[in-house]
């Protein structure tokens, strides 16, 4: 696939509902581009202000060449909505992530995101470097996400306040080390609040860490409807809209326990609402959904739709 021809505007502001991608995969595990194009544009309609390519987009189980290939697919979609593309290009090595750094830029994405290293522990010296690193292959944003909910090792407010005074204007954050709305207040603070902050807990934090001073959430495409939704409430300061939302929202994220938990409950429910033809996940993977899990899945999603259509902000 060649890379687009896009005309260059500024970076759509990284800021609202911001939803990752689930990867679609046809039956023999290769990537469903039309159906990836699908979901995008799904979510696009439902009006959030852009698309993530994460790691809950199995981006850890895509080849770099797939990768490339995906954003590229992505970019016209977001430029003619005017929405940011963030690909994360977080890799093992300083020189793999350069490489993933360049490749995003050039075919189309808006926005960069890095995880540190997760199989060694790197001190902080280090990973300044790494993340300088990054941040030089291109003038786009930077988010540096820490993915220790997941996976890793939480990085400490100091050092982020460290990144922020090297790259200014150019990077945001999203930390997932728990306690969340403690380690955002903590940023916030240590930094004078001028650390830009994404929340990306699911929508299960998504009410406290607002009230912290986040710009915006990364949750899944699958419920993306929800969280804008409850987004919407909160910005306008109706909080009992927010609480009745929030309630069948965090039941349902609180069924995630992992990773793989996380994409399994996604692509049961983008199926179900017939946006991805399949709930194909790359092998080998770490939890598989069982019937029951699926069953009550469906039901607090049922119940989520129920809440925001009660509040009329569907």
């Amino acid at each position: 696939m060649s890379t687009p021809s896009l005309i260059p505007t500024p970076t759509p502001a990284l800021t609202g509902v911001l939803p990752v991608l689930q990867m679609p995969f046809h039956t023999d595990e290769s990537v469903d581009h039309d159906a990836l194009r699908n979901e995008a544009a799904w979510c696009l309609k439902l009006g959030v202000r852009g698309l993530v390519i994460g790691m809950v987009s199995e981006v850890v189980r895509l080849s770099d060449a797939e990768r490339t290939m995906i954003i590229e697919a992505l970019a016209p979609i977001a430029q003619d909505a005017g929405a940011p593309l963030v690909a994360s290009v977080g890799a093992e090595s300083t020189r793999t992530a350069r490489g993933r750094a360049r490749a995003a830029a050039r075919a189309g994405a808006t926005a960069l995101m890095a995880t540190p290293p997760m199989i060694l522990a790197s001190d902080e010296a280090a990973l300044r470097d790494y993340f300088l690193a990054v941040a030089a292959e291109s003038d786009l944003p930077l988010i540096v996400q820490d993915a220790s909910g997941y996976v890793g090792r939480p990085m400490s407010i100091e050092f982020q306040v460290e990144i922020l005074d090297a790259l200014g204007d150019r990077v945001w954050f999203k930390p997932e080390a728990p306690p969340f709305g403690q380690r955002v207040s903590r940023l916030r603070d240590a930094s004078g609040g001028r650390a830009r902050v994404l929340e990306g807990s699911g929508g299960i934090s998504l009410v406290d860490s607002y009230r912290r001073g986040i710009v915006g959430t990364m949750p899944a495409a699958d419920v993306c409807w929800a969280v804008q939704a409850l987004w919407n409430a909160l910005e306008s300061g109706d909080d009992a809209a927010a609480a009745r939302i929030h309630g069948p929202l965090s039941a349902l994220i609180s069924l995630q326990t992992s990773l793989d938990a996380f994409v399994a409950v996604e692509k049961h429910l983008l199926r179900r609402q017939g946006v991805l033809p399949t709930t194909v996940m790359r092998q080998p993977v770490g939890y598989v959904l069982d019937a029951e899990t699926a069953r009550e899945a469906e039901r607090l999603a049922d119940l989520l739709e129920a809440a925001c259509q009660e509040e009329s902000v569907l």
